[in-house]
């Protein structure tokens, strides 16, 4: 019996070193992000705006454009600042983001958002909405780099 767990346990440390080997560790790098963006609708709304990743030490300008499907009634303007997550080059930040979700903004009103990408990138922002908009609705926004 002891020379059956003994052979058993060596073949078990051999097998996890075979597979730990062949699995590449994942690496990922996070980005600070500022976008403004200026949005107008009534049911359906549009809007656009510019932004800028620092990622590694360097500035890359960005392109934002976006669309609302839903009870979107008003104008608003956003500056947003936040992170970038799951990034592993610059260009992984330009894509689709979808989220849903509703809000109020009158005046000057504080706001955050998480979206999501296709590869799997996360922007966390927060900041500031000036304007009067009414939002329930599911939107989409287009990011490229400049």
């Amino acid at each position: 019996m002891f020379r059956v767990s003994n052979a058993l346990r060596c073949g078990l440390i051999a097998f996890s070193a075979l597979v730990m080997g062949s699995v590449e560790p994942g690496w990922a790098a996070t980005g600070t992000v500022h976008i403004e963006i200026a949005k107008a609708g009534f049911i359906v709304g549009v809007g656009g705006g510019r932004g800028t990743l620092v990622f590694q030490g360097r500035r890359y300008p960005l392109s934002v454009g976006g669309l609302s499907f839903g009870a979107t009634i008003g104008a608003s303007k956003a500056e947003l600042v936040g992170r970038a997550y799951n990034l592993r080059r610059a260009s992984d930040i330009a894509g689709t983001y979808t989220a849903v979700g509703g809000g109020v903004a009158v005046g000057g009103g504080a706001s955050g958002i998480r979206l999501q990408n296709a590869k799997g990138v996360v922007l966390e922002l927060r900041g500031r909405t000036i304007g009067l908009e009414l939002n329930a609705n599911v939107s989409g926004v287009e990011i490229g780099l400049r």
